[in-house]
This record gives structure tokens, C-alpha cells and sequence, in this order.
């Protein structure tokens, strides 16, 4: 790796109204490094590269390419400097197909006038072939999973010769087995020279993949440490300013009556095929079962159908002794089942509400929220006040839009919402996708206090540690069936076999 920086920001100040997003931050990045950027929600990390990217203007401060101080205006500028980004929330467009969206506004022509689509493909594979991508540039990106779209939006990024590349919680929608794909392109990349800023929560990724790492709290930059001596509980403490528990303390379960009880359930998924097979559980008072799997095996659809947002192709729903088959979603939450979704944006939040009006999204047509079909105002206000003080979310207020706030703080608003709600059955599907430690481990404590105060919580997480640490009993799903139950003393090992169809169902007692 070369000692010199091949980027330097220096004295980085970015103002919102209200908020000091980033308060002269500096920080360098060296050629053919992975350097990570790690910080609480809302520490400013996206915020300081939106600025590296164009998309912000600094308030203060200046950016150095190769020791010459740059303006860059706007993200067309930073890509002609070189910088490409890769944003939490893909940039790509589902009806198009891979080539064209990799080429789009950069597209080779016949003549300089029509696509030439040939050269378009031919170009993707070469990428393809070089950086192991594997990736069908005929696909249409509605198609390809979601570890295949971000390397088509890293593809996006080489093909416009980037060599400084920005990638914003890259691990923070894949599975296990796409992030180990994902941390090989980046060792090649980075051996090819290629110098990386990569934004993540998980501390252990970051142990991983980087050379370098700097920590932001509330907007300033804490401390730039070498890879080679850091701790998970050292970054984990720099990041929140305080010890973190990064494993859940709780009691033994004390499981009550069959509060969610799913019979011989079969679902089908967006084309009509089967996507949960035969699948019967019980989740009881007062526990938290977790489902484990590989990503796509039915999990979405299972969860979809019990909270009235799919069809029910077969079996049996019951919440607290009531069948509930087929009841729609607004049923399901008035019967009291919660529901976490696994994507806030198109589930969890109306992006263009403010964050007391996605709180009252439920319960807005309920006293004391609404009398005779008229609304409260200042009491949403209260509610959501006291929600987001609650909830530690930050970065607006109760009339802040929603699409204002960072991921994880989108998330810890959706959450707030659920749990306040005091559900019977609470449908946790991915609860801390896009969190920092420090809110990870609230968001913990509040599922097991909920579950102590007697609600049933069905747990689905990607996270096996999450899994193993949250549960009392956990079952594991593949192509669509319960293959397997486990207790909490199970190894990462035994489930993962499990997960991908090497085991055959056994029954282990809790």
C-alpha cells in the first residue's frame, strides 16, 4: 500500500438547519487501501461522503485529489475525478437490463449516434471476467439478486474508470455468503490499486476488510486507528462513548399459551410458484423463536402472508385461538400482530410523511389519536416526541420527513411504532438491518423485554449471531420448509448445514 494519500478531506463542515452533521472532519485515504468509516446513525458518515460526492457542498473546509485541492460540484464531477459511490439504497433502474444500466449515459455509439448495445455487453463481460463478477449483462436487474445488483452498481462505477470508490453499508442487504463474495471483489479490486472507503456497522466486517478506520460520533471525527489492534469492544466503545454489550443478557423463557400458530401453511411467491411449503409452527407467550435461513427461501413470503399482505394458498393461521386465514393487514394489526418489515422503505415508512405521522400510521383513527373522525394534532406530536426521545432517534423531529433521516434511524422509528403498540404477537422480520452497535444492542434489550412481558416474537434475521443470541427455540427454513429446530446452544456450524438442505428435520426440545 502507498503512503500517500490519494485523497485527503480536511476540516469538513456540513451544516442542516438545526443539525451539525459533520464538524471539521478530516481524514486521508491511501492508494490501495480499504479504509472504514464507522459511526452510530446519524454520526454523519453518508453526510460526509454525500459531500465527497458532489451530492453536498461543504460549509467549511476542503477536499485534495492527489495533493490539489478540488471542488467538486456535483456527482458528474466526481465521477470525471474519479470517485464512484455505491449507495446503501441501489441506483439502478429493475425494467433495464444489466449492460444498460452499467453504460447508462455513457453509452458506446455507432457513429456517435445510435447504442451500440454489442459493445455495451462485450464491455460488461470483460469487467466481468476480470473482477470475477459473474453477472449476465442480458439479465434484467428486477431478476438478479441482490448481491448480483451491487456488483452490477460496482461494475457502474469501474466502467467509468473510478479508482476511488465509495461504498455506503455495502453488507447491510446480504447474506453471509454474498458479503464473503462481496470482501473477495474487494481484495482484488484493492489489488489492483483500486483505494476503498468502505461505511459499515458490523464491526466484525470491518476487522476483516480494513486497513485503516476512523470513528465519527456525533459528527466529528473520534479517532483513525490501524486494523492490527483493534477490538470489536474497542471500536464498538469509540463509536457510542461508553461499553457496549455486543452479546444479549436475558433470563431463562417462561413460554405461555399458543399466541401464533401457523398448520400445514402454503404460500406462493410474485410468480405464482411455491414459496412456503407445508409449514407448521407455534410461537407461545412470553418467547422468541427464530427463523434461520439462507436469503429467498420462503422467510418473506411466510411473513407476508401472516401479517395479510399475501394470499394464503393452504393451511391454517391462528393468533391467540383465532383463525385468521386470509384476514387482511389492517385485521391482523387490529387483532395485535406487530410487524418489524424487513424493508422500511417500501413497508415500514411513508417517506414523504413526517415522522409523527408514520407513527400514528396505525392508530391515527383511534382515540386518543382521533375523536369522531377528527385528528389530534398536537397529540401525534406528543406521542412521536416522546417515541424518538425514547428511541434515541436522530436527525429531525416529530416534523421532520421521514426521508430526512439516515437508515438506521428510519428503522429505529419504525420499531418505536411497533413495539408501542404492545402487539400480542410481534413479526420481527430483519429488526436491526442498517444499525450501529449501540442501537443494536437497545434494540435487543427491548425484544427481550417485550418477550418477558408475555408477547410472542417471531425472529427473522440474516444474522446468525442474532439468531443464536435473541432466541429461546429457532427453526431453520430451506426452499420453503422447516428442515430443522434447534436450541440456542446449536452451533454456527449445525445451522448452517441446516440452512443449506444438510440436515433433516429434528425435533430438540427447548
Amino acid at each position: 500500500m502507498d503512503e500517500r494519500p490519494v485523497l485527503e478531506l480536511r476540516g469538513i463542515t456540513k451544516r442542516f438547519p438545526g443539525v451539525v452533521a459533520n464538524d471539521g472532519v478530516s481524514l486521508d485515504l491511501r492508494r490501495g487501501e480499504v479504509h472504514a468509516l464507522l459511526g452510530e446513525n446519524g454520526a454523519g458518515k453518508s453526510t460526509l461522503m454525500n459531500v465527497l460526492y458532489g451530492l453536498y457542498h461543504p460549509d467549511e473546509g476542503e477536499i485534495r485529489l492527489a495533493g490539489e485541492p478540488v471542488r467538486i460540484g456535483s456527482p458528474k464531477e466526481a465521477i470525471e475525478r474519479g470517485i464512484g459511490m455505491v449507495h446503501q439504497h441501489f441506483m439502478l433502474i429493475p425494467v433495464m437490463s444489466v449492460a444498460e444500466n452499467i453504460v447508462l449515459a455513457s453509452e458506446p455509439r455507432h457513429a456517435g449516434l445510435l447504442l451500440d448495445y454489442d459493445a455495451a455487453r462485450e464491455r460488461v463481460r470483460e469487467l466481468s471476467r476480470t473482477f470475477r463478477f459473474a453477472v449476465d449483462p442480458d439479465e434484467r436487474i428486477e431478476n438478479i439478486t441482490v448481491g448480483q445488483q451491487q456488483r452490477v452498481e460496482i461494475m457502474k462505477a469501474l466502467y467509468r474508470n473510478a479508482d476511488i470508490l465509495i461504498l455506503d453499508e455495502p453488507t447491510a442487504v446480504l447474506t453471509p455468503q454474498e458479503a464473503s463474495e462481496l470482501f473477495a471483489i474487494l481484495a482484488t479490486l484493492k489489488d489492483e490499486g483500486m483505494s476503498i472507503i468502505f461505511i459499515s456497522h458490523k464491526l466484525n466486517e470491518v476487522l476483516e476488510i480494513a486497513d485503516r478506520i476512523s470513528v465519527l460520533r456525533r459528527g466529528r471525527l473520534v479517532e483513525t486507528v490501524p486494523r492490527e489492534g483493534a477490538t470489536e469492544e474497542s471500536l464498538a466503545r469509540s463509536m457510542v462513548g461508553r461499553e457496549v454489550l455486543l452479546r444479549v443478557e436475558k433470563r431463562l423463557a417462561s413460554p405461555g399459551e399458543p399466541l401464533l400458530e401457523l398448520e400445514g401453511l402454503h404460500v406462493l411467491d410474485d410468480r405464482g410458484l411455491a414459496a412456503v411449503r407445508d409449514v407448521s409452527l407455534t410461537v407461545r407467550a412470553g418467547e422468541i423463536v427464530g427463523l434461520a435461513g439462507v436469503d429467498a427461501n420462503g422467510q418473506s413470503e411466510l411473513i407476508d402472508a401472516v401479517c395479510g399482505l399475501r394470499s394464503v394458498h393452504g393451511g391454517v393461521v391462528r393468533v391467540a385461538g383465532r383463525a385468521v386465514t386470509g384476514a387482511n393487514a389492517r385485521t391482523m394489526l387490529d387483532i395485535g400482530v406487530g410487524h418489524i418489515p424487513e424493508d422500511r422503505q417500501r413497508r415500514g415508512l411513508v417517506l414523504d410523511f413526517s415522522l409523527a405521522e408514520n407513527i400514528a400510521l396505525h392508530d391515527y383513527a383511534k382515540a386518543p389519536d382521533s375523536r369522531f373522525g377528527w385528528l389530534f394534532p398536537s397529540r401525534l406530536l406528543a406521542r412521536a416526541r416522546r417515541l424518538l426521545r425514547e428511541y434515541d432517534v436522530r436527525g429531525g423531529g416529530p416534523q421532520t420527513r421521514a426521508s430526512a433521516l439516515s437508515g438506521g434511524n428510519q428503522q429505529k422509528v419504525v420499531i418505536a411504532r411497533e413495539v408501542d403498540r404492545n402487539p400480542r404477537v410481534l413479526l420481527a422480520a430483519q429488526p436491526t438491518r442498517g444499525l450501529d452497535v449501540g442501537a443494536i444492542e437497545f434494540v435487543h434489550r427491548r425484544l427481550v423485554e417485550e418477550r418477558d412481558e408475555g408477547r410472542a416474537i417471531l425472529l427473522v434475521s440474516l444474522e446468525l449471531e442474532e439468531v443464536l443470541s435473541l432466541s429461546d427455540r429457532i427453526l431453520v427454513i430451506y426452499e420453503g420448509r422447516i428442515v430443522g429446530e434447534f436450541t440456542p446452544a446449536a452451533s454456527e456450524e449445525e445451522l448452517g448445514i441446516a440452512m443449506t438442505g444438510g440436515g433433516r428435520r429434528e425435533e430438540v426440545a427447548a
